[in-house]
């Protein structure tokens, strides 16, 4: 049975990929570029057709697939090749493949929300004995958690989380109350001994507050949670360069396909193993959409990247920087990243083996 959720976890992560491809491809034949070829899949092609000046393939592995388009790294000399475009047509393309990713996770929210009837967020639900804050110029019960330490609390559990990785002296909150917005910047709230035993907490406990289902509140927690994934991407990412995640608590795609088949094994039934899966799919969806759009050579954000600095070398010196040097350093940095995914991928196989 987990030799079926490992597949479903691969054509998961392939059709993410393809999804994001798509993406490019829809956009440069919008934009009136030029498409040598749009694969779904890697590896040796099972099916190949040409229909104009495009070839579609459909290829062995379905481990994504790419989108080749005239003149992506290089002058051809074709008025329709990728460089030769103005700046905006080559924004759109690079960050459709972004978008396309993003939307694709909003959308599975939007089918697993639909059966929802509630939603629930953050909100105080009691107090530890000698909890010294409670009151109408601290918290109070039935307070809702709007935000903790500058990121924003869109669902219940999110609070528990963010405190998790605070330092235990002091927290910066935002509390709504009878509707009213209160902040709380610096508030003295410390980790202590509340019961004698030794368990070093803030002293609240935070409950959930329920939001009733209409049409309005399943598109805006809809929303909410594809923000919330995006959130979590960042706050994951901060928590690793300010060193309270170790890069060995990364996770690559070996440790998430063995995550995906771990979650459908230990679901009940078939229906809630596809609503699990779907719901990583989601996160994974927003994840890739995220990561794409970081300044780095090699990713869609390191080719936008380029673009500004395109702009702004137009505008002072009255020329670009070369495409070959661009290509150089995009290919230097898809390398570190493959090297970087590659240990990840190593230590993920022992760690799932082990």
């Amino acid at each position: 049975m987990k030799f079926v959720y490992i597949l479903a976890a691969i054509l998961v992560f392939g059709v993410l990929i393809a999804v994001h491809e798509f993406g490019h491809f829809i956009t440069a034949k919008l934009c009136g570029v030029k498409v040598n070829e749009f694969s779904i899949g890697m590896g040796p092609a099972v099916w190949t057709r040409e229909k104009g000046e495009t070839l579609y393939a459909l290829r062995a592995l379905p481990i994504g697939g790419y989108c080749a388009m005239e003149g992506e790294d290089e002058d051809t000399g074709d008025s329709r090749s990728f460089v030769r475009q103005p700046l905006w047509k080559k924004f759109l393309i690079l960050v459709a493949g972004t978008a396309m990713n993003f939307l694709t996770g909003l959308v599975i929210i939007l089918v697993l929300f639909a059966g929802y009837s509630n939603f629930y967020v953050d909100q105080i639900a009691g107090f530890a004995d000698g909890f010294p804050l409670e009151g109408e110029d601290g918290l109070m019960v039935g307070d809702i958690i709007y935000k903790v330490d500058g990121y924003r609390a869109y669902l219940n559990g999110d609070t528990k989380m963010f405190l998790s990785y605070n330092d235990g002296q002091g927290v910066d909150l935002e509390i709504i109350r009878d509707g009213e917005k209160i902040v709380l910047e610096d508030f003295p709230m410390y980790r202590r001994d509340y019961d004698g035993d030794g368990r070093q907490r803030f002293g609240i406990s935070v409950g959930a507050q329920a939001v009733s289902r209409t049409f309005g509140t399943w598109l805006q927690y809809s929303w909410y949670q594809a923000l919330d994934f995006v959130q979590l991407v960042w706050f994951s990412l901060v928590q690793l360069v300010s060193g309270n995640v170790g890069v060995q608590e990364l996770g690559g795609p070996v440790m998430i396909m063995d995550t995906i088949a771990e979650v459908g094994v230990a679901s009940k039934t078939a229906a809630l193993a596809v609503r699990n899966i779907a719901s990583i799919a989601a996160l994974i969806a927003v994840n890739l959409a995220v990561m794409n759009l970081l300044p780095i050579p090699g990713l869609d954000g390191g080719r936008i990247l380029f673009l500004a600095v395109d702009a702004v070398s137009l505008a002072v010196f009255r020329r670009k920087v070369p495409e070959k040097y661009q290509a150089a350093i995009n290919m230097a940095g898809m390398v570190v990243l493959l090297g970087f995914m590659l240990l990840i991928t190593v230590k993920d196989v022992f760690q799932v083996f082990q």
